[in-house]
Order: C-alpha cells, then sequence, then structure tokens
C-alpha cells in the first residue's frame, strides 16, 4: 500500500509543482525537497498496511513546516485529481469512509 500512496504523494506534488512554480513534469527544489521527506515518512509509518490516510492519523509524523507544505499541496491538488487520477482519487475517499464508518463502530 505504501507504495501505492508514494504514488498518489508524487502526482500530487507534481501537479502543484506544475500549477503553482510553473514547472512541466520537473519538481522544484523545495517541491522535490518534500516529495523526499513524505516518501521517507511514508517508509516509516508505524501503521503499515492499516495506514489511515495522513490528514486523519493520530500520529502526526510531519514536522510542523513541512506538515504545512503538504497541507497546501493537497489543498490545491485534491480537487483536481479526481480529473488527473480518478481511480487513485475514489480508492483514497473510499478509504476514508470506511475509515470513518470503523471509526462509528468502534464507539458504539
Amino acid at each position: 500500500m505504501n507504495e501505492e500512496e508514494k504514488k498518489v504523494v508524487k502526482k500530487m506534488i507534481t501537479l502543484y509543482c506544475k500549477g503553482n512554480h510553473n514547472t512541466n513534469g520537473v519538481l522544484c527544489t523545495d517541491c522535490r525537497e518534500l516529495n523526499e521527506y513524505a516518501f521517507a515518512r511514508l517508509s516509516r509509518c508505524p501503521f503499515r498496511e492499516e495506514k489511515p490516510t495522513c490528514g486523519s492519523c493520530s500520529i502526526h509524523c510531519y514536522k510542523p513546516d513541512k506538515r504545512e507544505q503538504i497541507k497546501e499541496v493537497m489543498r490545491y491538488a485534491g480537487p483536481r485529481m479526481l480529473f488527473i487520477s480518478p481511480i487513485y482519487t475514489l480508492k483514497h475517499l473510499y478509504k476514508e469512509y470506511k475509515r470513518d464508518r470503523n471509526f462509528e463502530k468502534a464507539t458504539r
């Protein structure tokens, strides 16, 4: 699952970089650093296959400045991902839905 999430993060950062830094498929230095940082965090995630989406995770493993950067990327790229990678987007939404349903069952 981590490899799939890495692909999604890379697509989102690339989309953000292209739209905000006028690059064309090649990441600028800041976005490349953020991508490498995100990959490192995903590789070390303690939840492994049970990993929730980062936005709904109980452990925030990003440094505050990187967390703000990735939030900005996701706010920009998230809505656009439906048109760029609809399958990844639908999988992400389903994962969130499933997580919410499991949480509701656990609190009953």
